[in-house]
């Protein structure tokens, strides 16, 4: 009896502890697992951080199209390299619109010029010798028709003194050798005229015909000449969003392809408002590559661009603020072992103490 009396007193202290140690055990913070990448680290006891752009040394070079039309062919892929305009070369054809209207009108306009330069000869070379023969012949023809109209004229003269013939036909035969006398002087004129050759204003006004039929030309082959669109700095093609088939316009901001010049890279940090009074220029730096953060970069100093602009390179953190203007500065990147690609975005560390 005694026992029993014990036994529910006893039972309900061990129940009462179990409880307190699985409340203990149960409250306790379980361990908190270690990071899957570590965050960077600023390598400087007194810092001023900002994120990072990797970018080209000749920043990113959109490519457009100065025309609107269908892309007949495109000449680059990514990766590939591409060379500027220089003394012997117009520089790397990157795509080609359709050409073929234009390659009709340069037809047709070339050979208006040969037209026009044709016309041109013909008027200095006048006069032509075959024509110069029967031009004398009217002339000395013109001199025989005078001397019979004078022969008569004199003859009906002194007929019609003598009263043999009326005054009308006196009359007449007289017109006919004023008619004759002017034939002579037109076919003279005519003569002398031929021989002269083109008149210079025609000729003058045949070389501005063929000026103005050059100009033309040379627009045609300026207007073929821009449906190819050509590199216009040495480097590498970064992106390309043009395929053959495709209409493209020629309204601004239409990246058709993106260039760029890999061989020095460039990180564009992004220092916010609050810093900018404490921040200098030429403050020694380094770079942390997100996912290496023992990947250290030496950063060099290029220049500062004056210009505060809303920010727009975010990181993703919880904590970033979206509403805040930064100053960008541009730092040249020593190489490392972890590759670097354009667009990659790095931690940057700058020492104030500097």
């Amino acid at each position: 009896m005694m026992r029993s009396k014990l036994f529910l007193p006893l039972f309900a202290v061990g129940l009462l502890g179990f409880a307190i140690y699985h409340v203990v055990n149960a409250s306790q913070e379980p361990p908190k697992p270690s990071p899957l990448i570590e965050p960077a680290k600023s390598p400087f006891e007194n810092t001023l951080a900002g994120s990072g752009i990797v970018e080209p040394i000749t920043e990113n070079i959109a490519i457009g199209s100065p025309l609107p039309g269908v892309v007949q062919e495109v000449f680059v892929k990514v990766g590939d390299p591409v060379r500027g305009p220089s003394w012997f070369s117009r520089g790397t054809p990157l795509f080609r619109l359709d050409d073929r209207q234009l390659q009709a009108e340069l037809r047709v306009k070339q050979a208006t010029l040969v037209a026009m330069q044709a016309n041109l000869g013909k008027l200095e070379a006048m006069p032509r010798p075959e024509e110069v023969p029967p031009a004398e012949a009217r002339l000395r023809e013109a001199r025989a028709n005078l001397d019979d109209q004078r022969d008569q004229s004199q003859r009906a003269t002194r007929l019609y003194a003598e009263r043999a013939i009326g005054e009308e036909e006196s009359r007449r035969r007289r017109q006919a050798y004023q008619t004759a006398l002017a034939q002579l002087d037109r076919a003279d004129a005519e003569l002398k005229l031929l021989k002269k050759g083109a008149w210079e204003a025609d000729k003058i006004v045949a070389r501005a015909a063929i000026d103005q039929a050059k100009s033309e030309v040379l627009r045609t082959m300026t207007e073929l000449d821009r449906l190819i669109v050509r590199a216009s700095i040495d480097g590498e093609v970064l992106q390309r969003n043009v395929r053959p088939g495709e209409f493209v316009s020629a309204a601004p901001g239409q990246a058709l392809l993106i260039l760029g010049d890999l061989r020095t890279l460039h990180i564009r940090a992004d220092i916010d408002e609050n810093d900018i009074p404490i921040f200098r220029p030429g403050l020694a730096g380094q770079a942390v590559v997100r996912g290496a953060p023992r990947d250290l970069r030496a950063l060099r100093f290029v220049r500062i661009e004056s210009l505060v602009v809303p920010k727009r390179a975010l990181t993703g953190s919880s904590t970033e603020r979206v509403d805040t203007r930064v100053l960008q500065v541009i730092f040249a990147v020593e190489p490392g072992s972890v590759p670097l690609y354009v667009g990659q975005q790095v931690d940057v560390f700058l020492n104030r103490e500097k």
